[in-house]
C-alpha cells in the first residue's frame, strides 16, 4: 500500500472514530487508536487535510460536526424529482415545520439549475413554502427530532421525558431503533428499547418533552426488522398476537375509488355482483383503522371481526343522537348496513 493510500485510510477512519465518538477524542487518543505519533494528527489538522466537518473544539478535542454537508453524491433528474415527492409528502403529511426538509431540497434546486431550470426553480419555490410555514415550527419537537437523529446516528443511548395524555411526564432511558412517519393524524413516532421495562417500545416524537443524548452505547441487535415488525400494522401499531381479519364492505359509488389504492400490503378485493365491493385484510391491530373506515362514513360497512363491527355501531348511533336523528328501531349485532341505520 502506497503513502497516499494509507493516509487515505487513516484519514477515513479518523472520521469514523469521530462519528462514533460526538463527545470528541484529543488528538492523543485519536493517534493511540491508529497507532501512529501525535504529531501526526496535529500535521493533518494544521494543514488542512482532515475530513470537512471535523474541527478542533475549545477543550482541545476534536469533533465531528454533525450539522455540516457530510456527503455528496449524484442523482438522476428522475431520482430529484422521487426525492422532491418525498420530501414534498413529509411537509404536507405533518404539522410541524422542518427546515432540514426545505434546505434539502433547496439544495436539490440549486443542483438542478443548469439541467432544468423549469424543475429547478419548482423546487426552489417549494423550500420556499416551507421556510413560510415558521409559524408552525416547534422548536421543542425540532430539538428532540434532532437529538434522535443524532443518537441514532451515533449509537448513543438517549435521557427522554415522555408526557402522557393526562399531563404526566416519566422519564426514560431510549435507544432509537427506527424513526417512523405516520399519516393519520399527521406525526412521526420512535421504534426502540425503553429502560424500564427493558423492552421494545413505541413513542410519538410529538410527546417527548426533552431528549439528552448520553455517552452510554447500544447496539440495534440484529434480530429487528422493522419492516417485519410492522408487517402486519395498518400504520405502527403492531403486536405479538396474531393479526385479526377485517372484513369490510363498500358502497358501488366509492368500489372504485377503494379499487385504486393498495390500502395494506395483504389486502384482497372482490367486487360483487351487486357492484358491493368485499375488502379483506388481517391487521394486527383492526382499532387503528378507525379514523379510515370512519372516514367512509356509510359508504363502508364493517363485516368482521365483531368487536370493530360493534363499535361503530356504536359510534353510529351516538352521531344519530347527536343530531337528533330519529331511530325506528336498533338492535345491536343486526345484520342491517348504516345505509338502513340512517334511513331509519
Amino acid at each position: 500500500m502506497s503513502r497516499a493510500e494509507e493516509k487515505a485510510l487513516r484519514l477515513l477512519r479518523i472520521e469514523k472514530l469521530l462519528w462514533a465518538h460526538p463527545e470528541g477524542l484529543t488528538r492523543a487518543e485519536i493517534a493511540k487508536r491508529l497507532g501512529v505519533h501525535r504529531s501526526t494528527i496535529t500535521k493533518y489538522l494544521d494543514k488542512g487535510h482532515l475530513p470537512p466537518g471535523i474541527y478542533e473544539d475549545y477543550d482541545g478535542r476534536l469533533k465531528f460536526d454533525r450539522n455540516a454537508d457530510l456527503t455528496k453524491t449524484s442523482f438522476s433528474l428522475h431520482e430529484v424529482m422521487a426525492i422532491h415527492l418525498a420530501t414534498r409528502l413529509l411537509a404536507t403529511r405533518t404539522d410541524k415545520q422542518n427546515p432540514h426538509a426545505a434546505s434539502a431540497l433547496r439544495k436539490l434546486g440549486i443542483a438542478l439549475q443548469r439541467l432544468d431550470k423549469n424543475v429547478s426553480q419548482h423546487l426552489l419555490r417549494s423550500a420556499d413554502v416551507m421556510d413560510e410555514e415558521a409559524a408552525y415550527r416547534d422548536p421543542v419537537y425540532l430539538d428532540v427530532l434532532e437529538k434522535l437523529t443524532e443518537a441514532w446516528s451515533a449509537g448513543r443511548k438517549l435521557k427522554v421525558q415522555h408526557q402522557m395524555e393526562d399531563g404526566r411526564i416519566f422519564e426514560y432511558t431510549f435507544s432509537p431503533y427506527f424513526i417512523e412517519p405516520y399519516a393519520v393524524g399527521q406525526t412521526a413516532h420512535v421504534i426502540g428499547f425503553r429502560e424500564p421495562p427493558g423492552a421494545i417500545r413505541t413513542f410519538k416524537i410529538e410527546r417527548l418533552r426533552s431528549a439528552q443524548i448520553l455517552h452510554d452505547r447500544y447496539e440495534i441487535p440484529p434480530s429487528f426488522d422493522p419492516k417485519a415488525l410492522l408487517r402486519d400494522a395498518w400504520g405502527i401499531w403492531y403486536t405479538e398476537a396474531e393479526p385479526v381479519e377485517v372484513v369490510l364492505r363498500f358502497h358501488p359509488r366509492v368500489a372504485m375509488r377503494v379499487r385504486e389504492s393498495r390500502w395494506h400490503r395483504a389486502q384482497q378485493v372482490e367486487t360483487q355482483s351487486d357492484g358491493y365491493l368485499i375488502w379483506r385484510a388481517r391487521v394486527a391491530e383492526p382499532q387503528e383503522m378507525m379514523p379510515w373506515i370512519r372516514g367512509w362514513g356509510a359508504d363502508c360497512e364493517v363485516l368482521a371481526p365483531e368487536e370493530l363491527r360493534e363499535t361503530l355501531m356504536g359510534e353510529a348511533k351516538a352521531l344519530a343522537e347527536l343530531y337528533s336523528w330519529h331511530v325506528s328501531s336498533w338492535h345491536a349485532g343486526k345484520s342491517s348496513t348504516l345505509d338502513d341505520f340512517f334511513r331509519g
